[in-house]
């Protein structure tokens, strides 16, 4: 048996989600994977809530015409608006990148104090922050909004004394801290760096290695380690150059499809 071999549908406002699909492809090799990157629109990070949730609406409505089984918000701004009917019913399960790493990180008792970096939207919504101290109210909680780093990321300064320069700006913002929540799926491209700044003394969360192991643990899904289906990368608003960022998110050459939605 092969399982279920419809796509699975993840979505973003750009193309930082790339980084959760990729992680899915490593974990599910044979699962067709169906992305949209709504880039008209972004960054989510800056717009209203209600927006948001029409532009939620729109594509979630286009990846279940598409046959999707299942749907991954790939964006915390977007995630941190999700409700119950801003998504067209009909997928098995929708999956927000916020809950897998508020569940991990409130798991680890040897946690006390945790930082929150995102988007403004993402912050100011204090999703991370709200589902933490439901599932542990011993948390405590730093929120710090980091919007340069995302377009700083798209325009592929990370590996420079200018990414450096911006990323050790924020982190010093935050204080000792025990864990570090990289609320944005663009940010594990900077994990690395992150990673040198803190030295191995605070442990780092991120969605993608979680939402693939969410999925890589449903039975029904197609565990072939041969692709038996056809990937498609959607964007609302093509350009090459965007294509070759595309690349950094991946991990290897992708073709981006223009569809214009709404």
């Amino acid at each position: 048996m092969t399982g279920d071999t419809r796509p699975i549908g993840v979505f973003d406002s750009g193309i930082g989600g790339l980084t959760v699909a990729s992680a899915i492809r490593k974990r599910l090799p044979g699962q067709p994977i169906i992305y949209f990157g709504d880039t008209v629109h972004l960054p989510y990070g800056d717009k209203s809530v209600h927006s948001i949730r029409g532009y939620i609406k729109e594509i979630s409505s286009f990846l279940l015409g598409q046959n999707c089984s299942r749907l991954v918000v790939a964006c915390n701004s977007a995630s941190s608006v999700l409700q119950k009917d801003t998504v067209v019913p009909g997928f098995t399960e929708v999956l927000n990148v916020i809950d897998p790493v508020a569940a991990c990180v409130a798991s680890d008792l040897h946690i006390k104090k945790v930082g929150v970096i995102g988007t403004r939207r993402t912050i100011q919504s204090h999703i991370y922050k709200k589902r933490l101290l439901k599932l542990r109210e011993d948390l405590e909680v730093v929120e710090l909004a980091t919007p340069l780093l995302a377009p700083m990321i798209e325009e592929g300064f990370i590996k420079n004394s200018i990414a450096e320069t911006v990323i050790h700006t924020y982190l010093d913002q935050l204080g000792k801290i025990d864990a570090l929540i990289l609320g944005c799926t663009h940010y594990p491209l900077i994990k690395p760096q992150i990673e040198s700044y803190y030295q191995g003394s605070v442990l780092l969360f991120d969605a993608p290695e979680l939402i693939a192991e969410n999925l890589a643990g449903v039975s029904e899904l197609s565990h072939q380690t041969v692709s038996i289906g056809t990937n498609h990368f959607y964007v609302s608003d093509y350009t090459q150059s965007f294509e070759e960022t595309a690349k950094l998110f991946f991990g290897e050459i992708i073709h981006l499809e223009e569809k214009l939605l709404f």
